[in-house]
């Protein structure tokens, strides 16, 4: 029989728990159910998922069970995520009902409860209370330092740094090397030397930790992640600018966690950028799992990984976009884009016009398939007011074009922008790619598909 403190400790991080799987899985159900008492001394249990669009879990005595909508199935990272956040309230749920512990580990209950979350996703081992600081919590007091920081600025700028925590007591280019004794671990203490943030910026150095978080060196993670042995990455990790942090990660268990210019907290791991902070939010971004339905959904490998790209890095330099391939493009072009706009039809007058039109400039593109193109040059291009549309093959059928739809019963876009109303509507005839200027991107395939 629970007592009383018991029962508002257990009804307390039932609460925690609800807000947490709301939080991370916004676009599924969540349904719950009471279980029979005898159940209630189980704690957290992630039970075997019977079907890949459900998460069970068990929290005492209830069973809580996530729904994916449509035809979406749960990822890995998902389940595991799920997995971590269990994990972290079980074990604050036993630390808070015992003295010992909260007198000993005081450290546990600072900073948000959502940075243990992260913490214990990237954690090797089950996150667990002990007297000694466990790895996802060395990872929660990186992250906090990190979020003081995006609320404050050093001359008049933004504050950007990182930091390559490794999975290792030794940096495994200069193995052998003692840390000096007097070095410092990487706490919210640094935060108080005013150098503290000049000496790593984040993009091009950052600072260099072993396993239990003392700092090693200050280094560039461009030529530190290039003296790494070979090994393959995954197809999409992240943003141009950081592929050197992601390929830090791609073994060892290392992570990279830095501060961007844009004051968005970004994680690296595994080889890939795994979760950002934006928005007053986690996002678990799920890079490869949603870039594989993406490819899947276009067809053409080459097409689908350079416009993915493309979106990642305009996401990365909050710039807003939208790509569009269409899936019919001979019946659907002149249903979408107007003719003036189109690309792929030859200007009718060859001649030089003594006031040359936008159409004019873009007639340099004609003929052109995004695949050849620059990257710097489609960004340049998808950061026109408008829409890039192209066909299944790539070839550019506009660039900056303002679509063409009307309203109809089956398309709800009341209350949104006027950009996603654009990428739904542009989504009944093609694939879309919607990047937002708060760093959002989406995907419409008749419906949203996903959101990173």
């Amino acid at each position: 029989m629970q007592s009383s403190p018991d029962l508002a400790v257990g009804a307390l991080y039932e609460s925690l728990l609800e807000t947490a799987l709301r939080q991370f899985f916004d676009t599924a159900i969540l349904d719950s159910a009471s279980m029979p008492s005898a159940s209630s001394a189980a704690g957290f249990v992630l039970e075997k998922a019977s079907e890949p669009s459900t998460i069970t879990l068990r929290w005492f005595g209830t069973r809580y069970t996530l729904r994916a909508r449509g035809a979406r199935r749960f990822t890995s990272h998902e389940i595991r995520l799920v997995g971590a956040i269990g994990a972290v309230l079980a074990a604050r749920y036993r630390a808070v009902l015992n003295p010992r512990i909260v007198a000993e580990r005081g450290d546990l209950f600072r900073g948000a409860i959502e940075d243990r979350y992260v913490g214990a996703f990237l954690d090797a081992q089950i996150y667990a209370i002990e007297a000694r600081e466990a790895r996802a919590d060395r990872i929660a007091s990186i992250i906090e330092l990190l979020r003081v920081a995006a609320l404050s600025s050093y001359e008049n700028r933004p504050i950007t740094t990182g930091i390559l925590l490794l999975g290792t007591r030794d940096d495994p280019n200069h193995p052998g090397r003692v840390p000096s004794l007097s070095a410092p671990a990487f706490t919210e203490s640094l935060a108080s030397i005013k150098s503290f943030f000049r000496l790593a910026d984040g993009l091009r150095t950052l600072f260099l930790a072993n396993g239990d978080g003392q700092l090693l060196n200050i280094i560039d993670v461009e030529r530190w992640s290039s003296a790494l042995p070979e090994r393959t990455p995954l197809d999409i990790t992240c943003a141009d600018a950081y592929h050197a942090h992601a390929r830090a990660t791609l073994q060892h268990g290392h992570v990279c966690a830095v501060l961007s210019p844009s004051r968005e907290v970004k994680i690296f791991a595994e080889g890939a950028e795994v979760f950002t902070f934006r928005g007053a939010a986690w996002h678990l971004l799920d890079l490869e799992a949603k870039y594989q339905v993406w490819a899947e959904a276009v067809g053409e490998p080459a097409l689908s990984r350079r416009l993915f790209q493309a979106a990642l890095n305009l996401s990365d330099a909050r710039e807003g976009a939208l790509f569009v391939v269409l899936r019919r493009a001979e019946a659907d072009a002149s249903k979408l884009v107007a003719r003036a706009d189109r690309l792929d039809i030859p200007v009718a007058n060859a001649g030089p016009s003594p006031r040359p039109s936008r159409r004019d400039l873009l007639h340099l593109l004609e003929g052109r398939s995004v695949i050849d193109l620059d990257p710097s040059v489609l960004a340049a291009l998808a950061s026109l007011d408008g829409a890039t549309v192209v066909d299944r093959e790539g070839h550019l059928l506009a660039a900056g074009a303002i679509l063409r739809y009307s309203a109809n019963d089956d398309l709800q876009h009341g209350g949104e922008g006027a950009r996603t109303t654009a990428a739904m509507a542009a989504s009944q005839f093609g694939l879309v790619l919607k990047v937002s200027e708060d760093g959002a991107i989406t995907f419409f395939d008749r419906d949203k598909v996903w959101e990173i």
